[in-house]
Formats: C-alpha cells, sequence, structure tokens
C-alpha cells in the first residue's frame, strides 16, 4: 500500500502540503500575481493527485470502525505526554490520522473542491498573496477534521478553520461583508463551545492503558493481553471512545440512557448543527454565502456544510448510539423541516445567489434524514449526497459568479433571452440545475433515492411529507431558468460574452462528474459501503466493542 512518501505518510502530506504552499506564497515577490495563483494552482493539483492514490489504494473490504475492522492509511505519533501528579493524572495525546470508507469520500470532496476553488479565484486582484495564504490555510483545516482520529486533534483542525473564513468573508466580500464574517464565526463559535465541553467530558470518562512504549489498549484488551509495565490512562483516542468498556465504572456519561450522556450528544449535535446548517441554526448561511466571493461560497457549500454532518457521522453515532436512537425522530423531523422550509424560502428568492444558499439548507436537510434512518441505504444516501451536493452546488455557486462578474447584479428579474447569448453557460447551468432537482441520469437522483428509501424504513411519514420538496425544487429551479434563459434579451446583455477557457475548464470537470455517478455511481458506493455497514450496526446495536488492530 501506497502510504508514505519520503517518510512521511500520505495523508500527513495531503493535510499539511497546503501550508508548505501557504508559507510559499507568503515568500513570494508581491509584483508577481501570476507566480501566486500557479502556485496555490500546484498544490491543490498535487492533494487531488494524492487523492487520486488514496482512491486507487483504498480497501474496500474493510469495516474501520468496528471490533474487526482497521482504519486505513493509518499514522500515529506521540504528541503531547506530560505526566501529572495530581488527580488530573497523566495527559497524552496522540497524533492520529487514519480513514475508512466514510471520510475517504470526504477526503477525495475536499481536494477537488480546494483545486475548482483556486481556479476559480483567478480573478482575484485584491491582497492576492494573503487571500491565497488564507485559502490554502483553509485547506489544511477542512482535511485535517476529515482524517483525524484523535478528538483533541480534530478539534484542532475545527478551529483551525475559522480564522481564515472570517477573513476571506470579511475582506474579499460583499458590502455586508464584516457584518456575515462576525456571524458566521460567533454561531461557528458558539458550537466549539459546546463542543468543547462534550469532549472534555468524553475524555475524563474514558480510560484505557498504555504501554511503554506508548501504544494503547482498551480496558479489555489490555486486561486479557497482561502486558507488564500498563498504565490506565484518560484519552481523546475517538476510537477509544467508541468501546463502551472503556467507560469509568461511575463516571459522567458511564452507561447508556442516561440524563448526562443524552446532554452531551445534545450539545454535539447542536455545534455539528450549526455547521450543516440545520433548521433552526440557519440564519448564518445565506448571510455568508451572499456576501462571500464566489470561491469562498463553493468551498462553503461544497465542503464546509459537510463537516458537520460528518462529525455526527464520526463522532456522535458511534460514541452515544444509546442517544442517537433515543432522538432519531427528532433529528429526521429536523431534515423534514429543513428540506421544506428551505425549499419555500427559496422559492421566494429574486436573489440568485441567496435562492442557491437556502436551496443548499433544503438538500442537507436530505442528508441528515438520510442519516436518522440507522440503516445502511439512508446513510449511504446521506453520504453519497454529502458528495454529490459539494459537487452539484458548486457548480451552482460558480454560474452564480459567472453571470455576476460579467452583469454585476444577481437580480433574477434583471435577466432574460440569454440562451442564445451564452449558449455554452445555459448547458452547464442546465446539468447543474437538473442535478439539484434529481433528474435521473445525474448523481443527485441517486443519493436522494437512496436516502429516502432508506428513511422510508424508519420514518414513513416524515419521508412522504418530505418528497413534496421535490416538487419544491423542481419548481423554483426550472422557474430561474426560465427567468434567467427564455424570453427576450434585455438590449443591456446583448455584450455578455460565453464561458472563457477557465470557467468551462471548472464547470466541464465537475459536470463529468455529476453525469458519471448518475449513469455509474458504483465506484463512490463502494468506497463507503462496508464501512457504512459497520456504522449502522454500532448505532443499531450498542457500541462499537474493542477497536482491534488500531494501536
Amino acid at each position: 500500500m501506497a502510504s508514505s512518501l519520503f517518510g512521511i505518510g500520505i495523508l500527513s502530506w495531503m493535510t499539511f502540503l497546503p501550508v508548505l504552499g501557504m508559507v510559499v506564497v507568503l515568500m513570494l515577490p508581491k509584483g508577481r500575481p501570476g507566480l501566486t495563483r500557479w502556485t496555490a494552482l500546484a498544490v491543490t493539483l498535487v492533494q487531488v493527485a494524492l487523492a487520486a492514490v488514496l482512491f486507487g489504494y483504498f480497501d474496500r473490504s474493510l469495516a474501520g470502525i468496528s471490533s474487526q475492522g482497521t482504519m486505513q492509511f493509518v499514522e500515529k505519533a506521540r504528541w503531547i505526554d506530560v505526566q501529572g501528579v495530581s488527580w488530573f493524572g497523566r495527559v497524552h495525546i496522540e497524533y492520529l490520522l487514519g480513514i475508512d470508507g466514510l471520510s475517504v469520500v470526504m477526503v477525495l470532496l475536499t481536494a477537488l473542491i480546494s483545486c475548482v476553488a483556486v481556479i476559480s479565484s483567478w480573478t482575484i486582484e485584491k491582497s492576492l498573496k494573503g487571500y491565497f495564504a488564507l485559502l490554502l490555510l483553509l485547506d489544511t483545516g477542512m482535511m485535517g477534521v476529515f482524517v483525524a482520529l484523535d478528538f483533541f486533534l480534530f478539534y484542532m483542525f475545527w478551529e483551525v478553520m475559522l480564522l481564515p473564513m472570517y477573513f476571506l468573508i470579511g475582506i474579499w466580500g460583499g458590502s455586508r461583508r464584516e457584518y456575515a464574517a462576525i456571524k458566521f464565526f460567533l454561531y461557528t463559535l458558539l458550537g466549539s463551545v459546546l463542543m468543547l465541553l462534550a469532549m472534555l467530558a468524553l475524555y475524563f470518562s474514558t480510560n484505557v492503558y498504555i504501554d511503554p512504549a506508548g501504544t494503547l489498549y482498551s480496558i479489555a484488551e489490555g486486561a486479557k493481553l497482561g502486558i507488564p509495565g500498563l498504565e490506565k490512562i484518560h484519552t481523546f483516542n475517538l476510537l477509544q471512545m467508541m468501546d463502551p468498556g472503556n467507560f469509568v465504572p461511575g463516571s459522567l456519561l458511564a452507561g447508556f440512557n442516561t440524563f448526562w450522556r443524552y446532554a452531551a450528544y445534545v450539545a454535539l449535535f447542536i455545534g455539528f448543527a450549526i455547521k450543516v446548517p440545520l433548521f433552526p441554526f440557519h440564519t448564518w448561511l445565506p448571510d455568508a454565502h451572499v456576501e462571500a466571493p464566489t470561491p469562498i461560497s463553493v468551498i462553503l457549500a461544497g465542503v464546509l456544510l459537510k463537516m458537520g454532518t460528518y462529525g455526527m457521522l464520526r463522532i456522535s453515532f458511534p460514541i452515544f448510539p444509546d442517544a442517537m436512537r433515543h432522538f432519531a425522530w427528532e433529528l429526521a423531523l429536523l431534515g423534514v423541516i429543513s428540506m421544506v422550509y428551505g425549499a419555500l424560502v427559496a422559492m421566494a428568492q429574486t436573489d440568485f445567489k441567496k435562492l442557491i444558499a437556502y436551496s443548499s439548507i433544503s438538500h442537507m436537510g436530505i442528508v441528515v434524514l438520510g442519516m436518522a434512518s440507522m440503516n445502511t441505504q439512508g446513510m449511504m444516501g446521506a453520504v453519497f449526497q454529502m458528495f454529490n451536493h459539494g459537487t452539484i452546488t458548486a457548480m451552482l455557486f460558480l454560474i452564480v459568479g459567472v453571470l455576476y462578474d460579467r452583469a454585476h447584479t444577481r437580480g433574477l428579474n434583471e435577466f432574460g433571452g440569454l440562451m442564445n447569448q451564452m449558449p455554452r453557460y445555459a448547458g452547464m447551468m442546465t446539468v447543474a440545475f437538473f442535478a439539484a432537482l434529481g433528474l435521473p441520469g445525474l448523481s443527485g437522483f441517486v443519493s436522494e433515492l437512496l436516502s429516502l428509501l432508506g428513511a422510508f424504513q424508519t420514518f414513513q411519514t416524515l419521508t412522504i411529507i418530505s418528497a413534496v420538496t421535490i416538487v419544491l425544487t423542481a419548481g423554483y429551479m426550472l422557474w430561474v431558468l426560465q427567468r434567467v434563459f427564455l424570453g427576450t434579451l434585455p438590449d443591456k446583455w446583448k455584450g455578455l460574452t460565453d464561458l472563457n477557457a477557465r470557467e468551462t475548464l471548472m464547470l466541464a470537470s465537475l459536470a463529468a462528474i455529476v453525469i458519471f455517478l448518475g449513469i455509474y455511481p458504483a465506484p463512490m458506493l463502494n468506497l463507503m459501503n462496508t464501512s457504512l455497514n459497520a456504522l449502522s450496526g454500532i448505532v443499531l446495536h450498542g457500541g462499537a466493542g474493542t477497536m482491534m488492530g488500531m494501536n
């Protein structure tokens, strides 16, 4: 397995290569904008190449999170190891990276969208070095979230993402950029505080054994092996937290179906739901999207929103399966509300970008509904929808950006008759819109169908209600196409030019993925099938058991 390059693991390369690129960008001469752009693009292209290596070498038969499975491309090192003399005890935090069928999909998406965002940033002129440096730092934060297997490390990457996004919106955004940036920051920070409290509660409630070499063993495994010199410590290791046998008897989160376990689950849920964003935690998103520059909207919709649902699947579901089962209906209800609410509000918009922002809320509701089903079909549909929504919504925001760059307006009622004036643009927009409304033969249909099939097995009434959004989505998507492309072309738009080579490359690359996965989704579904089978079993039947092979 091609797991390392020059002695450094491939996941570390993928995660920290953008930081190296950021340093190089900051050291470049100020008067060389072309060199700055090409350096950033080269970094993200290498990241895409490494993602392709992961895709090729990934073992589809390994479950990842289960009592028999192992994570892949694992990288482990001592990071923080402090001997304590008080009740606090020894603090041992690992640098632990790894992927399974859930995270590999998000790694592929992050690499792809980051590269597209850099190409989309070619027209940025203001403070170019600072812009690309922050964009590359944001790339590292996003990638780190999807590969970290230590909660402390996960939290560090989660917080790293906040700073560059705040400045990318606040400096390079629209007229109300400061308001949108502060609102985004405060909402996300509130979720981070709740996540921190839950993380600390988990840390002090979890015990494992550690040997003199720094290898961790679950409580059951350590007692069975009887290795001399074992020491019992608390841990941030996510996989060890998923083993119910590692919870300290009498601790805050020990046992099942207790008040404090439910409270910790809700705290994590709010932190992740803000990022999704799930109704009623969604109000920061339209402002952030409208004010952010186009490449940042692409990243925001394409990757950042997925961090919330990924966090639920990676952390909340397997560590708190009892709380997940207890709150499954409420989670499904919030997903359905987000679907219907987002679609209805999108129908009322005349601002092109705000319409796409509210459509994101609706489509992420499908992800949450599929996750809440707790079966393999629903979860697979949810994760596939996360990937498909990332590519489709990236296309939609790029399409908005192309039109805004030429017309300097996003008012839908100001256009009409653009079909003959911009035929390539009309073709790309049609593919993206029909994929978003779930047309068979395009990728959005497959993931939405799997999500609804899984959800119907668990929540029949809610699933029937959610199906109404298919009609609503078709309504506002087709209405936009009518308003923009049909009718008489106003005289003031007769000078608009069609897509150039750079814009065509971005949109055609994403369109090819959308069409390919709509016709033949097996390559992506095969990546996640075994892992999501295991995750479904954990949620439905209790804890994950001992994580053999990880340490």
